[in-house]
C-alpha cells in the first residue's frame, strides 16, 4: 500500500506500508492491503505505520482526515 501523510507545512512520511493504524474519531482502527474504500475522520493521538521492511514509526497528531481507496491511503493531519 502506498501512504502518504501529510502535515501542516511538510509530508510527514511517503511511503510503501503493510499497516497503518490511526487514532478514528470513534476509537482507533487500523488499514491492511485491500483494504475497503473510506473516508474517516481522525482524532488527537498517535499513529502506528509499519514499513514493508518491519520497522515501526509512530507520529503523533492532533486531529485530521483519512482516505482510502484501491491501496492508496492519504492522510491529511495537524501535527504535535
Amino acid at each position: 500500500m502506498l501512504l502518504k501523510v501529510i502535515g501542516p507545512k511538510e509530508i510527514l512520511y511517503q511511503g510503501e506500508v503493510s499497516l497503518v493504524q490511526m487514532p478514528g474519531e470513534m476509537g482507533s482502527f487500523e488499514v491492511l492491503q485491500n483494504h475497503a474504500p473510506i473516508v474517516a475522520l481522525l482524532g488527537k493521538g498517535r499513529m502506528k505505520i509499519i514499513d514493508l521492511q518491519r520497522n515501526t514509526i509512530m507520529l503523533d497528531i492532533t486531529s485530521g482526515v483519512v482516505h482510502v481507496r484501491d491501496n492508496h491511503i492519504t492522510i491529511v493531519t495537524g501535527k504535535d
